[in-house]
Parts: C-alpha cells; sequence; structure tokens
C-alpha cells in the first residue's frame, strides 16, 4: 500500500511539472508534425501520396513514433536536480520512483501516439479497416517504448546525462518491439481478421512488454543505490 501512494505521488508530481512545462510536449508534438509535413510533401511531390503502400505507411508510421518516443522520454531523470534525487533516495522506495516514471511515460507516449495517429490519418491517409488491432498495437507500442527508454534514460542520468548515449543505446534495444509491431500492424489493414491470425504477435508483445516492466522493477534499485 506503501509503495502504491508512494508511486501515485511521484506520477502527480510529474505531471504537474509537465503542466507548468507544457512547451515540452507541446515541443515534440511540433516535431511529429513536422515529420508528417516532410513526408507529405515528399510524397505529394512525386505523386505518390495516393497509391502509398501499406508497408510504407507502416514504416513510416512507427519510425516517426520511435522519435517521437526518444524526444519525449530522454527528460525523464533530467528534469530535476541530482540533489532533489538524493532527497528522494532518503524517503522513497527506488521502486516507486520506477514504476511511477514508467506509469509517467506510458501516459505521456499514448497521449502522443494517440496523437501521431491523428496527424498521420489527416495527412498521409488513414490505410486502418481493422481499429481493434490498430489500437492495441498503438497502446502496446506506447507500453514498449516508454518502458525501454525509461530505463534507458534512468542509465543516461547516471553518466551524466547524456543524451547521445541513450540515443545510442535505444535503437538496438527497441529493434526486436519495432518488428514486432510492424508485424502486428499489418493485420490491421486488413478486413475482418480472425484472431488466430495475429494472435502470436500480440502475445509477444505482451510478453515482451511484461519482461520489460520485470527488469526495470528489478534492475533499478541497484542503479538507484550508485
Amino acid at each position: 500500500m506503501q509503495l502504491l501512494k508512494e508511486t501515485w505521488l511521484l506520477v502527480r508530481k510529474d505531471l504537474l511539472l509537465e503542466w507548468r512545462q507544457k512547451y515540452a510536449l507541446a515541443g515534440v508534438i511540433l516535431y511529429v508534425f513536422s515529420v508528417v509535413y516532410l513526408v507529405y510533401t515528399a510524397l505529394s511531390a512525386d505523386n505518390a501520396l495516393k497509391d502509398i503502400e501499406k508497408k510504407t505507411w507502416n514504416i513510416l508510421f512507427w519510425v516517426t513514433i520511435l522519435f517521437a518516443a526518444v524526444n519525449a522520454v530522454v527528460k525523464s531523470f533530467n528534469q530535476e536536480s541530482r540533489e532533489r534525487y538524493i532527497y528522494y533516495y532518503t524517503i522513497l522506495d527506488a521502486r516507486a520512483v520506477i514504476l511511477a516514471k514508467l506509469a509517467y511515460n506510458t501516459l505521456i507516449m499514448l497521449v502522443l501516439s494517440s496523437i501521431s495517429s491523428l496527424i498521420f490519418f489527416l495527412m498521409i491517409g488513414n490505410p486502418v479497416q481493422s481499429p481493434v488491432i490498430f489500437v492495441l498495437s498503438l497502446v502496446l507500442g506506447a507500453i514498449g517504448f516508454s518502458f525501454v527508454l525509461t530505463m534507458l534514460s534512468a542509465i543516461a542520468s547516471k553518466a551524466g546525462g547524456n543524451a547521445t548515449l541513450m540515443a545510442i543505446l535505444s535503437f538496438p534495444l527497441l529493434l526486436p518491439t519495432i518488428m514486432l509491431l510492424q508485424k502486428l500492424t499489418r493485420f490491421a489493414f486488413l478486413p475482418d481478421v480472425p484472431y488466430s491470425s495475429y494472435d502470436n504477435f500480440l502475445v509477444s508483445m505482451l510478453a515482451l512488454d511484461a519482461a520489460l516492466a520485470a527488469l526495470s522493477y528489478i534492475l533499478f534499485p541497484y542503479l538507484w543505490r550508485d
């Protein structure tokens, strides 16, 4: 009960900080809009927008989400001073800190992914024919990205807040997530897809997200002590 209380207080604190610094999330949304507009301009110039392949749409969508996720989560452990984290160390359970960061970054990624999807639908087109599968992919992808990048942000903060280190480490670690998401999202472009067609990819994504959460929960206290 105490762990959940501490986690909620930290999530609430991060939400208040985000509300006071609205420019941070607005900057990421502007980044997504700029990237999608660049893609739209390039495809329109070659008259390829109307005939864009679903596979190409899928790749462009998740690459955009990936870069937006890195920009959104990179500041997880750098937006507060080292002295404040030392204070947290004396009064809080390390597990509450990582659970709060995971929950907060997942919420941010869900909002960001939803906005990015809307921008993509409006500017690039909407090839989705099975909304349920697409929403499942979006939710599991947001969770997976936030879990990996949150832990990497914690590691980078111990290395002096080096964002370059986080960017270098994130891509190979996120590769399995991206590959599974692309395979799962393909079924969202088909009508009336039976569950047996994509259940393996769905279960694999759930297992991957659960493994990432477990690793963060177990390993973060050791990192927190340093």
